[in-house]
């Protein structure tokens, strides 16, 4: 039965456990798709190297299509994922507050000596060194404008951000398509909008777009 069925493979972020993505696998669960919820060490490892221990999982899955849904940093091990294992199957990409450009916060806290406090999720990632997108597999960026969160205490963040990470952070050449939610950086995770909008690119490669109303 599983192999029948679309896999998402679900990529939490920084400092946190797969158990953060827990509400969206079940809402994906309930969409029809079979799920996969990865948890890595986000301090400890780089992007890259917990990009490995991905795809020796993904070496497991039987389903035809497998398609990812990734959280702010899991975004950019996602990235390294189809950089390094370029052989992956058809499905599509949706990250969330992935900042693909960079993380302003990240490079703040590295520029004064706090980069410790990040860990190794610095290396060819959050300070913008992540591979270029060259899959042939469409990837879709949502970024949230709800500015609450710990990037407050980054003055001088660009404007409009979900709290962490900057819209203008979330998006970068080779993206399918982008939107914007009026979520923050964790909020992403428990809102409804966030499996709607990614079960329709996950089927159709767009996002639903709300119509532009002229006056």
């Amino acid at each position: 039965m599983t192999a029948q069925r679309e896999t998402v493979v679900l990529v939490h972020g920084l400092y946190v456990h797969g158990l953060w993505m827990r509400l969206l696998e079940y809402w994906l669960e309930q969409s029809g798709y079979h799920t996969i919820n990865f948890s890595y060490p986000s301090m400890t490892r780089s992007p890259e190297e917990n990009s490995e221990d991905l795809h020796r999982q993904l070496e497991r899955v039987e389903s035809p299509t497998v398609h990812f849904l990734a959280h702010s940093m899991g975004g950019l091990v996602v990235r390294h994922l189809f950089h390094h294992y370029p052989q992956q199957r058809p499905g599509r990409i949706v990250t969330l507050g992935t900042p693909h450009q960079g993380s302003y916060a990240a490079q703040v806290m590295h520029y004064s000596g706090l980069g410790w406090f990040v860990g190794q999720g610095m290396e060819n990632g959050l300070l913008g060194q992540a591979p270029t997108w060259t899959a042939p597999n469409l990837l879709g960026s949502i970024a949230g404008t709800l500015n609450i969160g710990v990037g407050l205490l980054f003055p001088g963040m660009p404007a409009p951000a979900d709290g962490m990470i900057a819209v203008v952070e979330t998006q970068f050449p080779g993206m399918a398509d982008h939107i914007c939610l009026p979520v923050s950086h964790m909020q992403m995770l428990v809102d409804p909008s966030t499996i709607t909008q990614a079960c329709a690119f996950f089927a159709t490669g767009r996002f639903h777009h709300p119509p532009h109303h002229r006056s």
